[in-house]
């Protein structure tokens, strides 16, 4: 059992951090904005909760993170009441944010100048993965610290990697956000046109599937998308958030990326037509709009 801190109990933190307590069997401080949210977790899992994000980090042996943008990492790290005032010497802070590769580095920088470790871990899977405790992470950071948090952020995961040096984390999920946008595109293309065909899409999804065509947006996405309702999941605000992030370090290393570029308009239409909150699936909602 360690001693593990957990920063930012929205959406995916809520879950992950119960992961920890309950199946990982860790000893867990909870900081969140809304205090209110801390107590409820506390009162559901057990634990502590702390007024801050330096008290909660205090003698943690590992501090995870999972909180909205690079501000908002950076106001919880090396802000006022920042976990990085009180990061023990040897401690290791890891970071589920969805953020750049660019505050990944610089937070390991910061880490490193207090004697402690830092290893950016966003993650892929949803609400419905970090619920499940099945979620997919991508690690940046030392192989040896990273054997040192891999089994205690197996708890929430079902895959979990080390890709290379501090940022690669956050540089592999921006491959992987790159991939899902043209891949929900496609899809929203394809139900579009056999709507428009007439077709039976239950019955064209159930074959096409079992086939090249086949992916986990189609299997998880395809009944809502038939029944025109978009009002679950991995929200198109947050999306937008992601293909900011990849378009941003596109231009810094040369990468052509029409695709992405595209669709990231797409969603844009997709906000205001007053989807923000609407899943990523939605763009078959901006093709029917008449």
């Amino acid at each position: 059992m360690a001693k593990v801190a957990f920063i930012g109990l929205g959406v995916m933190g809520y879950p992950m951090a119960r992961h920890l307590a309950v199946k990982g069997g860790h000893d867990l401080t909870v900081y969140n904005r809304t205090s209110a949210k801390a107590e409820t977790w506390v009162s559901e899992n057990g634990g502590t909760s702390a007024a801050t994000p330096a008290e909660a980090a205090r003698d943690a042996d590992f501090v995870f993170c999972c909180v909205g943008n690079d501000d908002d990492l950076r106001s919880v790290t090396t802000g006022k009441d920042g976990t990085f005032e009180t990061l023990r010497t040897g401690a290791i802070f890891i970071d589920n944010t969805t953020a750049s590769a660019e505050v990944a580095r610089e937070l390991d920088a910061a880490a490193r100048a207090r004697g402690a470790h830092f290893i950016d871990a966003p993650v892929s899977g949803g609400q419905a993965g970090a619920e499940n405790g099945v979620l997919t992470v991508m690690c940046g950071g030392d192989p040896d610290v990273f054997e040192q948090a891999r089994p205690v952020i197996d708890a929430y995961a079902r895959m979990v990697g080390l890709m290379g040096p501090a940022g690669s984390g956050q540089l592999t999920k921006m491959v992987n956000q790159i991939c899902i946008a043209g891949l929900v595109q496609g899809l929203a293309e394809a139900m579009h046109f056999g709507k428009s065909a007439g077709l039976d899409m239950e019955a064209v999804v159930d074959v096409i599937s079992k086939g090249a065509a086949g992916s986990w947006q189609m299997e998880n996405r395809h009944k809502t998308m038939i029944a025109d309702t978009y009002d679950f999941g991995f929200a198109v605000d947050w999306m937008r958030k992601d293909l900011d992030i990849v378009l941003t370090e596109a231009r810094r290393n040369g990468a052509k990326l029409p695709v992405t570029a595209l669709v990231d308009q797409f969603y844009g239409d997709v906000q205001a037509m007053g989807g923000k909150r609407w899943d990523t699936s939605s763009l078959l909602a901006r093709l029917e709009k008449k």
